[in-house]
């Protein structure tokens, strides 16, 4: 049985009950309309199971979308050291769950109200809407970030600062179009290039080095 997160059964309940409300008051033709919201919220929030890698030196994406950026940056205010930062793109089509990139345990959690601009600019990671998450993991401390976009105007976390969280593991969700920022120590080995289609839970992004 298809699996869907649990923020989208009000918008999957809503949306069925327009519908049928609009089929018995003015029939099949318009009730057409809501219907195709109702598939809509269906799809928007369905939530399939990955395959997990299980070596312990993966890091793997914490979204579903298009890698959109690839840098090396200074994170002045929980790492406060230089850092590899990817950033991933969600479209309206892609699954909008979110999965933890590793072990570890959630040591910060931060909701910054804000804009709503396109969340593929690269501004929107500090002016939009966000919640940050800061966890300690076996390969040092990371950031990542959820960003809400033009359309997206509500990220969820479900977790809880002093939360343990495994590579995979579901921990949030936004809704709608959006983009994730995760912020990795300098010694891990980016595994993705710019436009490189990822999986939440699923697709190696980074490994630890070797050297």
């Amino acid at each position: 049985m298809p699996k869907f997160a649990p923020e989208g059964y009000p918008f999957i309940i809503i949306s069925a009950l327009v519908t049928v409300v609009v089929f018995v008051s003015f029939g099949f033709s318009i009730a057409l309309i809501p219907f195709t919201a109702m598939l809509f919220m269906f799809f928007f929030f369905r939530d399939p199971e990955r395959t997990i890698p299980d070596a312990h030196n993966l890091i793997v994406a914490p979204a579903d979308g298009r890698v959109i950026k690839i840098s090396k940056e200074h994170e002045p205010l929980y790492l406060k050291a230089m850092t590899k930062g990817v950033s991933i793109f969600m479209s309206p089509l892609d699954v909008h769950v979110n999965r933890s990139p590793c072990n570890g345990n959630v040591t910060k959690i931060r909701h910054n109200k804000g804009r709503f601009v396109a969340a593929y600019r690269d501004d929107a990671s500090l002016k939009n809407e966000n919640i940050e998450m800061v966890m300690k993991t076996p390969y040092g401390d990371i950031l990542v970030r959820q960003v809400a976009g033009s359309v997206a105007r509500r990220a969820v976390c479900r977790k809880k600062e002093g939360d343990n969280l495994q590579r995979g593991e579901r921990y949030g969700i936004i809704k709608f179009s959006s983009r994730l920022d995760v912020y990795l120590p300098l010694d891990m080995d980016i595994k993705v290039k710019l436009k490189d289609k990822v999986k939440a839970g699923e697709t190696v992004i980074a490994e630890m080095s070797s050297s």
